[in-house]
């Protein structure tokens, strides 16, 4: 399983992951279908679907002009997301295949919006799986809760996300890390492993390089949001429970100035 980054607009990541053995290929939120389009070509790939992580413009909005760019490709999107150009629903649990190898499992991870879907995929053997988050999980951070609560965001992340295999690599849909860190040391001054990851991310995005994937267990070391089941985490925001932290936490995001 190759998956290659698409920069799309002005901070987005659309996907192309390829199944080596039969050169098929997928997208994942292919906002500018011909960028996605040309990279298949590049790398001599049949693109056969799109999977679409939610319903906002900057993931869904190039789903019409891909189906037109590549008869018979099919749109996969959260069944009650009201996905653009959707041809295929999707639920919690639902699972797909790419080529031979590439095994893809829908899983609901809503907040951002009601019906967000990540998709966890794995390859071959030996080979990490790799999940695509969308706006749900970011690296050192989350998405806002536009069409959900606290509760359900702590579910997705906390709960859903936490659960998969540590080494899983995580592809989310923007690079917000370095401003993520800058943020996650205002929760957790003295932790060590955000001021590595800070440094390593303002060197990566200086030479013009992405900050993703991280996986699952750097998200669980340096992500606020996937820490707030942490005691130490929830005192130092002045909480009781993880839910409560996690609201408090991004409500100081969304303040935030940084």
């Amino acid at each position: 399983m190759k998956v290659i980054h698409i920069p799309c607009l002005e901070d987005n990541y659309a996907y192309l992951v390829i199944d080596e053995k039969t050169k098929q290929g997928l997208a994942v939120d292919p906002v500018e279908p011909e960028k996605v389009i040309s990279a298949a070509k590049e790398h001599g790939v049949e693109l056969k679907l799109v999977l679409t992580t939610h319903h906002h413009w900057d993931h869904a909005g190039g789903n019409e002009k891909i189906k037109e760019l590549v008869p018979g490709i099919k749109v996969y999107g959260g069944s009650i997301d009201n996905v653009k150009g959707c041809t295929n629903k999707v639920e919690n649990g639902d699972k797909l295949s790419l080529g031979d190898g590439i095994s893809i499992l829908s899983l609901h991870t809503p907040c951002h919006t009601k019906g967000h879907i990540s998709y966890y995929l794995t390859g071959e053997e030996g080979e990490d799986p790799a999940v695509f988050t969308g706006d749900t999980l970011f690296v050192a951070g989350c998405g806002k809760f536009f069409e959900g609560t606290a509760e359900q965001m702590y579910e997705s992340l906390c709960v859903t996300l936490a659960s998969l295999p540590k080494p899983t690599q995580v592809y989310c849909g923007h690079e917000y890390t370095v401003k993520n860190l800058q943020f996650a040391q205002t929760v957790e001054p003295d932790n060590a492993k955000i001021s590595q990851k800070l440094s390593w991310a303002q060197q990566q995005r200086q030479s013009g390089l992405p900050t993703i994937p991280s996986t699952i267990e750097t998200e669980l070391e340096i992500n606020p949001f996937m820490r707030a089941d942490l005691p130490e985490v929830q005192e130092k925001v002045g909480c009781k429970s993880p839910v409560e932290a996690l609201r408090e936490i991004r409500q100081r995001k969304d303040n935030w100035k940084g």
